[in-house]
């Protein structure tokens, strides 16, 4: 027997505004809302919830899991200036310019990565 991610839930003040974020960032759509709660899935119906709920309290500290983006149809500095125009943030957590990676952070701070792309083989 195995499991598998069903969602992954991220603490918010703005569990409205935060998952409109990521559904513009992931092609992903609205599925449910509660007073406290906003759940999304993927449009294409293939993949993991991300589930988004209110807490009193702010983010204090680096995160100890992320997400890590690869870009599908376009290039890594690319998907890095369409996603800061949605409202990420460049953040500095100890990477070096030799990283193949971008790291930004959401509206409410999360960190996030934006890989490099690679063409297909």
């Amino acid at each position: 027997m195995t499991s598998f991610v069903s969602s992954v839930a991220i603490d918010s003040h703005d569990p409205a505004a935060l998952a409109r974020f990521w559904c513009e960032v992931l092609d992903y759509r609205v599925d449910h809302v509660q007073d406290k709660f906003v759940s999304t899935l993927p449009s294409s119906g293939d993949g993991f919830r991300l589930d988004f709920i209110r807490v009193p309290e702010g983010k204090t500290v680096k995160n100890r899991l992320h997400l890590d983006l690869l870009p599908r149809d376009t290039d890594q500095q690319s998907e890095v200036a369409r996603v800061e125009a949605l409202g990420a943030y460049r953040v500095d957590v100890g990477q070096t310019s030799e990283d193949s990676w971008v790291v930004l952070a959401d509206p409410e701070g999360n960190e996030f990565c934006i890989l490099e792309s690679h063409p297909a083989d």
